[in-house]
């Protein structure tokens, strides 16, 4: 069967734009490094352990041993990631955009799909989700990744804390984490203590020798006296920074100091750097290391500008050139730009801001402006808000995050856009309503419903009507936050405030608006409205650029458009479309990563329904993750429900019920009712046909409850409820016997179908229709359904719609097609029906649908205590998060537990790893 091309992944070009380059390097100097012979010994051996931690404080050669052992373990085809922390990522959402750019500076395709999650909220979830995505990313490179996270102790953020908890509870055995930090680390290593699979240095450990010591100290200053090394040495204790200031002391004063000074620790380190170094320079070059460290990163060009001379940059490049040569404590670092960009040494940094903190308010407020506006100038965002708030600058800052507002949405850096406004004092936030409406657009973008409904209900209060702009702008969020909910009365309500935008309106608010409208016109069956709205609409531009991505982008239009023929049932029309904005999307990058996911998404309904089976769970399975945090109601629900029914087609019945119980969690999560309702209109169909009455008659008594609270609207997608619940009664109905009642109901809930343009589902109870009245004596009525059914299916391009009606359903359409004379046409149509079912049993004998990137092991792995737990309760047929509660742990930790867990049995689904334990017990039990 031929395969349609898979989409392929968004790219990761752009994502990481904010990024500071320097900090995903180690430091390029390596003149004052020191062959550590016994520590790179024990690193090298202990190589394939799963995590490293170096902790000591400041200035004891924790960096440089690292930079020794990745000098070793480049040629052995190992991968380094390298992030040197800084107290600005002590922010839980900062963190994983650094973190995620740092394993996308090895390998972009190991982030991609962790990038689409990152940014998407900071709930436990979705910070799980992401971190899982990205260790799934690196298992499948293969390659051996080193990630080091250098100067750990900056954060103490708690949810930071657990992040690094999952990474390294979910490591796979190709990466090695290495944990440096001057204090205790804020993590558990007890399990990996308990394989032997950490290697861990403390300051004895890396401290000089006496040996050391010495060639340092040559290396630094040439020759030396008799006993001088020895003497030194103790002096410092083997502490490498101490060793370092003692040379830049003796080569500013040949002589040494009156006294002999014990550097061994931190406060020793300032006040000798402060009476040997910084008291030696001269007052123009004080000034400018002193401003300096107010910047985690410096190039001449911003040193000059901090300096208030713009026209001095080549003798601030010299004066930096001549500090890194002389190996005073300067770093240099990688960057995108083409001037070297460097960083201060942590400790004389520390050592400089103490001196920066004494200055009066009004000085320190200068250098933070000089530096707030330079890295304005040049688009360096995060840098600019962060120095701009310094210099008591806030309103300049929140006024720059303003204009660009619009831009940045347009070109998909939502996550962006969050951070900037993080960086702004709430109260600043508070009092602009342009920031506090974006706020609210940022709790929908991370499914916080509840706060964003209770920032807009504040924003109603406080725009004033004068304000159409604005006006305009909250009617359009408070019914995107509608759609999300999936409440069309709510998006009803200020659907006459959406109608007539402001002249003044920005391209961005005349399409989110024109997007809505389409999508209100589907729910209310007004498919062709729906549609004319799109094709209609003008050419959007922003910057010259057409708006392509983002909710109001004319790609998440045109998906409407598909998603308004699939609805009325033309999936071959539909199919059209979404192929064409997967092209388009692909080509577009991130910023058109929304309407590439909504895309697919609905794509593999389409597959589904063209009995491409395979194709639809490859497509789905793969980004099933990411269409939950991203998609739109409409959108889940497809998803979740071709992959229930594809693995109900493939016989897995335990798999099709998980997938139905994902549905539910996650209907419940967001309150969606119709979501609720159709995840137990299934399992009614099921639970009947696997003969469970009891528990059909249980999920229909739950759906009598969903109708009772949603009564029949016109113009509500709630609509479906009152459907599906009569759709359920005549499937109870007739599994009881009582086949007239059932056909009776099915007539009326057809007609409300027909009503509300909904020709798919008319299509499907037609076919059932027939089997019952066939069941009833009833043949000609049957044979006029049938027919009725066929020239409906074929017109919309349906085939599985038909066969998934009743297991009778081909049975009785090749009867009458054998009985009754066809037009060509159908006769063809009937023709390839019968092919479908043909294709679908022949792979229901075969192998199920293979998810995407599983590989399936020649031999069996052993399954740890854990994976065994969850076993015992899969075998129950016990949902995730059943499973999750009885072992108190997460839905996301219990998902990752059974990838593993197929993965060492060589199986792809919950049926087949039951029944591949059992196999496995029952051959000990016979040995």
């Amino acid at each position: 069967m031929h395969k349609p091309r898979k989409p392929t992944a968004m790219s990761t070009a752009g994502a990481f734009a904010a990024i500071d380059a320097g900090k995903l390097q180690p430091p390029r100097s390596t003149s004052q490094l020191v062959p550590r012979e016994r520590l790179h010994s024990a690193l090298l051996e202990a190589r394939q352990r799963r995590c490293f931690v170096l902790r000591g404080p400041a200035g004891c050669g924790k960096t440089s041993v690292l930079i020794g052992w990745r000098q070793q373990l480049l040629p052995l085809g190992y991968d380094f990631a390298w992030l040197t922390l800084t107290d600005d990522d002590n922010e839980l959402s900062r963190f994983l955009d650094y973190l995620l750019a740092s394993v996308a500076q090895i390998a972009p395709e190991m982030v991609r799909e962790a990038v689409q999650f990152n940014g998407r909220g900071t709930d436990r979830e979705a910070v799980e989700r992401t971190l899982i995505s990205l260790v799934r990313g690196v298992a499948e490179q293969r390659r051996e990744l080193v990630l080091v996270l250098d100067d750990l102790h900056n954060l103490t953020d708690l949810g930071i804390h657990e992040a690094l908890q999952w990474l390294i509870d979910y490591a796979p055995t190709n990466l090695h984490l290495v944990l440096v930090s001057r204090s205790s680390l804020p993590v558990s290593l007890g399990r990996l203590r308990s394989q032997a699979l950490t290697l861990e240095l403390e300051l004895d450990d890396l401290r000089f020798s006496a040996e050391e010591s010495e060639r340092f100290l040559r290396s630094q200053l040439g020759a030396l006296e008799p006993g001088e090394a020895r003497q030194l040495h103790e002096r410092t204790d083997g502490w490498i920074a101490g060793l370092q200031l003692l040379c830049v002391g003796r080569r500013k004063a040949p002589h040494g100091a009156a006294e002999p000074t014990q550097l061994r620790d931190t406060e020793a380190f300032e006040a000798f750097f402060n009476s040997e170094v910084l008291a030696q320079l001269a007052p123009e070059e004080f000034r400018q290391l002193l401003h300096m460290a107010v910047c985690s990163r410096f190039c001449a060009a911003l040193c000059a500008a901090l300096d208030a001379d713009p026209q001095a940059v080549v003798s601030v490049a010299a004066l930096l050139a001549r500090l890194e040569r002389d190996n005073l404590f300067l770093i240099a670092v990688e960057g995108s730009e083409q001037e070297p960009w460097y960083r201060l040494h942590p400790l004389l940094r520390e050592t400089l801001l103490k001196h920066f903190a004494r200055l009066d308010d009004a000085q320190r407020r200068a250098v933070h402006r000089r530096a707030w506006l330079w890295f304005r100038d040049h688009e360096q965002l995060d840098e600019a808000v962060r120095h701009a708030v310094l210099a008591g600058e806030s309103a300049a800052a929140a006024e720059l995050v303003e204009a660009r507002t619009e831009a940045l949405y347009a070109q998909g850096e939502l996550r962006q856009m969050g951070n900037l406004v993080r960086l702004l004092p709430i109260e600043e936030v508070e009092a602009r309503n342009m920031l506090s409406i974006l706020l609210a657009r940022l709790h929908i973008y991370a499914q916080h419903f509840a706060a964003a409904e209770e920032l807009l209900e504040q924003l109603l209060v406080r725009v004033p009507p004068s304000d159409t702009v604005q006006r305009f702008r909250l009617t359009l969020l408070r019914a995107t936050l509608a759609v999300q909910r999936d409440d069309t009365d709510g998006a009803m309500q200020v659907l006459p405030d959406m109608l007539q935008p402001p002249a003044e309106a920005d391209v961005v608010l005349i399409g989110g608006s024109l997007n809505i409208r389409s999508w209100l016109h589907m729910h209310r069956g007004e498919y062709e409205q729906a549609r004319r709205l799109q094709l209609d609409r003008p050419p959007l531009r922003v910057n010259g650029v057409p708006l392509l991505g983002s909710a109001s982008g004319s790609l998440q239009g045109r998906c409407l458009i598909g998603l308004s023929l699939a609805l009325e049932g033309q999936m071959t029309q539909a199919e059209r479309v979404y192929r064409e904005v997967l092209y388009e999307a692909e080509r577009g990058g991130k910023a058109c990563a929304e309407a590439h996911h909504l895309a697919a998404a609905l794509l593999g309904e389409v597959l589904y329904e063209n009995n491409e089976v395979d194709a639809a769970y490859q497509l789905l399975s793969a980004q099933l993750d990411i269409l939950e945090r991203v998609a739109i109601p409409d959108s889940v629900l497809r998803v979740l429900g071709i992959l229930a029914a594809s693995q109900w087609l493939a016989g897995n019945r335990q798999e099709a019920f998980a997938y139905l119980e994902r549905l539910e969690d996650y209907a419940n999560k967001l309150d969606l009712d119709r979501l609720r309702a159709y995840s137990l209109v299934w399992r009614v169909h099921w639970h009947l046909l696997l003969g469970e009455q009891v528990a059909a008659e249980d999920k229909l008594a739950q759906l009598d409850v969903l109708a009772a609270r949603n009564p029949l609207h016109a113009h509500s997608a709630l609509k479906e409820i009152q459907y599906l619940r009569q759709y359920s009664q005549v499937r109870m109905l007739a599994a009881q016997g009582d086949l007239q009642g059932a056909v009776h109901r099915l007539q009326q809930v057809a007609a409300l179908c027909e009503e509300h343009g909904r020709q798919g589902m008319v299509v499907r109870m037609h076919i059932l229709a027939a089997v019952l009245e066939t069941r009833l004596g009833h043949t000609v009525a049957a044979h006029r359904k049938v027919l009725d059914a066929l020239r409906r299916g074929h017109r919309f391009g349906l085939l599985r719609s038909l066969l998934d009606a009743h297991s009778d359903a081909l049975q009785l359409i090749s009867e009458v097609a054998a009985s009754t004379p066809l037009d060509p046409v159908l006769a063809f149509y009937v023709e390839r029906l019968q092919r479908t079912q043909s294709q679908a049993l022949q792979a229901s004998r075969t192998a199920p649908p293979t998810p995407a990137k599983r590989a399936t092991p020649s031999g069996l792995e052993p399954l740890k205590e854990r994976e065994i737990e969850i076993m015992r309760l899969l075998a129950q047929a016990l949902p995730n998060k059943k499973i999750a509660r009885a072992l108190g742990l997460s839905p996301e930790t219990v998902k990752w537990h059974l990838s593993h867990i197929y993965t060492k049995l060589g199986v792809n689904s919950r049926d087949e790893a039951v029944a591949r334990m059992r196999d496995l017990e029952a051959g000990e039990a016979d040995g």
